[in-house]
């Protein structure tokens, strides 16, 4: 992947289109785990909760070998950028040069619940605008993977990201997720400019109702859950 630009892309609107992470034929399979409730630690019910409509399930560990992997694969690349957000805010960077030791230090705070999540949309469906933090230790970037096809096996649904500009109105991202492709996205706040150097723009994401058709998304976290 082309990270200078992913970089830019991040830095300029705080989420990033990836090429093609997954085949065809993995994003079926994936999606095709969602009724195979052994692979989940909890499922959640978004009506219940006020999130939205829909449903979604937390993995167990293990984790399937290629969600470990997307998680350990990217955090290496995304670290310079966490790292460089950090710097500009004036915020501390706790977050070491291991994934693994990441992960041990999210454990030893009490984030021992694995946060990669399968989601599933019908139509009518839709996600509040949130953040995914889960604890004290919270890695500002994250990654959802579009499964299915949109436009073929649905429509509607696009991936909403709303940023709170310092001193001015809020601005938001739409973006269709092609099958396999990856948004990297803020997971919290990031590094905005302003008159005053730089300020922190607190960011929140969501889904689009889903006009007709089924949406699987497979969503990765770097941290864990208390």
């Amino acid at each position: 992947m082309d990270w200078d630009q992913l970089t830019e892309d991040l830095d300029d609107v705080g989420c990033a289109l990836t090429p093609p992470l997954l085949t065809a034929e993995q994003c079926r399979e994936i999606s095709g785990w969602y009724d195979e409730s052994e692979r989940f630690r909890a499922t959640i019910d978004m009506a219940r909760y006020r999130f939205g409509s829909g449903q979604y399930r937390y993995f167990a560990y293990p984790l399937p070998e290629v969600i470990a992997e997307l998680r350990a694969s990217f955090f290496p690349h995304l670290l310079p950028i966490a790292r460089a957000w950090a710097e500009k805010l004036g915020q501390p960077a706790p977050w070491p040069d291991s994934f693994e030791q990441w992960l041990d230090d999210c454990h030893r705070a009490g984030q021992e619940r694995p946060t990669p999540i399968l989601l599933r949309y019908q139509a009518g469906d839709w996600n509040a605008l949130h953040r995914d933090l889960y604890g004290d230790l919270v890695f500002p970037l994250q990654v959802v993977i579009g499964l299915d096809r949109p436009g073929i096996d649905y429509d509607g649904g696009e991936f909403l990201l709303v940023e709170q500009r310092p001193r001015a109105q809020s601005r938001g991202t739409v973006t269709s997720l092609p099958q396999g492709h990856g948004l990297i996205l803020t997971t919290r706040d990031r590094p905005v400019r302003s008159t005053r150097g730089w300020s922190t723009a607190p960011v929140r994401h969501g889904v689009s109702t889903v006009r007709s058709g089924l949406r699987h998304t497979l969503g990765l976290v770097f941290h864990d859950a208390a």
